[in-house]
């Protein structure tokens, strides 16, 4: 049972199901190996190639596993599928933690298992986590407290990631553990074999901890008024009694909801204008580290910069949730697409050392794209398909941040042979570099080409929408 009664007017921190989706929020994203993900790879005896593959596999895994997650939840309940994306977690970093280190065939069909199995923990996790915290809101009568909620969680999660990129990074070096055992005068010696799992072991430890704070939440009260209209036997807890494992309604309610995201220009529109800004960001985000080997910063400033971004992200939440309260959705838009198209023309100007700066531009639009598009989606959104049309965001976004993958390595693939051709002498460092530089410079064109691409899609819709749907 919930403690709190509904309707109460109590904050929302006082409800267990929003303190345990701080949690899971926290302890599910605080992978200590990020900042050491690609050379984990390598030092497991993986090659470059072993490492892309690998990946391509976890996003398509997250792509074809992410809409129907989301309709799982809603049919069999939110618990049910945090549970399960908790005992994945454990699945994925017990599959390599004791993997031997010497690249052959058994590390690499561990890792593809590692993968397969984290691209589905993500895609359980993904919308079925706000889907529960925000219908636990609407329970209690709070859901105007969502971005209160969003804010604290955003705020926390980026402590986390703090913890995690320090503590992953200083345990992963096995010369520093040990340089530190003498300075205290204790005998030990940590050997690279075992410094290079220490990352998954506490990630393995935070697995732990996620499936206990989710055994702990409870399903919130919904009305399933979707892939039942005329039956009458559908409990007002989201659990079916009759059809609670029937494929035919997981259908029904994936349809209905894809429908509905067509039919509704403000939840299309928030899904593509969403979609468009958080994967042009998020693939800059994966090419730090070579970005800041261009602007002269030193790799061993790199976790610094990290923890750094991640206090300037503790403040981004309270602004967005300011935005949200002061102005409109259209306005919110605007606002940070301008200044992201800003920062991306910076960006590309590689300046030396403070080229940093636009690229924490980048990860704090990153965190405004996310928080609005949590906001205004679960707002007009209904409880009893909630996770499925969250579930399609998440579909939609992984989907164009592989299609923008795809793009940009044939546009270095492209530039290389146009560098090579007029520098038939240049080393393939020296092409690799011009490549890249290239490439970068059309992200904020690229940009500018996609917003204009969704305003001609979704605002002459939303334009001639009922008078009291709400505008962008």
């Amino acid at each position: 049972m919930n403690e709190i009664p509904a309707h109460a007017t109590v904050s929302p921190f006082a409800l267990a199901n929003i303190r345990r989706f701080i949690a899971f929020r926290l302890l599910f994203n605080a992978r200590f190996y990020y900042p050491v993900f690609t050379i984990l790879f390598l030092d497991f005896g993986l090659s470059l190639e072993q490492f892309a593959l690998l990946n391509t596999v976890w996003a398509f895994t997250i792509v074809l596993a992410e809409v129907p997650s989301g309709a799982l939840a809603d049919l069999l309940g939110r618990k049910r599928l945090l549970i399960t994306t908790s005992l994945l977690m454990l699945a994925e970093m017990s599959l390599i933690a004791c993997a031997p280190g010497d690249g052959g065939t058994v590390v690499f069909w561990l890792f593809l298992a590692n993968r397969v199995v984290s691209g589905l923990a993500e895609a359980m996790a993904s919308g079925t986590d706000e889907a529960l915290a925000y219908d636990t809101l609407v329970e209690h009568g709070m859901a105007d407290k969502w971005p209160l909620v969003l804010d604290w969680q955003m705020r926390l999660q980026s402590m986390g990631f703090m913890l995690a990129m320090t503590l992953g990074a200083i345990v992963y070096d096995h010369g520093l553990l040990n340089r530190g055992f003498a300075l205290l005068g204790l005998g030990l010696q940590i050997q690279p074999q075992l410094s290079m799992r220490l990352p998954i072991f506490l990630t393995l430890f935070f697995a732990l901890l996620t499936l206990l704070v989710t055994l702990g939440m409870q399903e919130p009260q919904r009305h399933v008024d979707i892939y039942h209209p005329h039956n009458d036997t559908s409990d007002n807890t989201g659990n079916d009694t009759d059809t609670g494992h029937d494929l035919l309604s997981l259908a029904g309610l994936t349809l209905r909801a894809g429908l509905w995201i067509v039919q509704s220009p403000m939840a299309l529109a928030i899904i593509l204008f969403g979609m468009t800004l958080d994967h042009t960001l998020r693939m800059l985000a994966t090419l730090t580290s070579q970005y800041y080997r261009l602007i002269d910063l030193p790799e061993s400033s790199f976790g610094l910069i990290g923890s750094a971004i991640a206090v300037v992200g503790l403040g981004v939440p309270r602004l967005a949730r300011a935005m949200v309260d002061r102005f409109s959705p259209g306005l919110n838009v605007f606002l940070l697409s301008l200044t992201m198209i800003a920062a991306l023309l910076v960006l590309g100007r590689f300046i030396p050392y403070f080229g940093v700066l636009p690229m924490a531009g980048a990860f704090v639009g990153m965190m405004m794209t996310s928080f609005f598009t949590s906001h205004y989606l679960n707002a007009i959104t209904s409880s009893s398909q909630r996770a499925t049309v969250l579930s399609f965001k998440g579909m939609a976004f992984n989907l164009a941040y592989g299609g923008i993958g795809m793009g940009f390595a044939a546009l270095i693939h492209h530039e290389r042979l146009l560098l090579a051709e007029h520098n038939p002498q240049a080393t393939e460092a020296f092409l690799e570099k011009g490549a890249f530089i290239t490439a970068i410079g059309w992200f904020p064109w690229y940009l500018a080409l996609m917003l204009l691409l969704m305003s001609f899609l979704v605002l002459p819709k939303l334009r001639s929408s009922e008078p009291n749907t709400p505008h962008l």
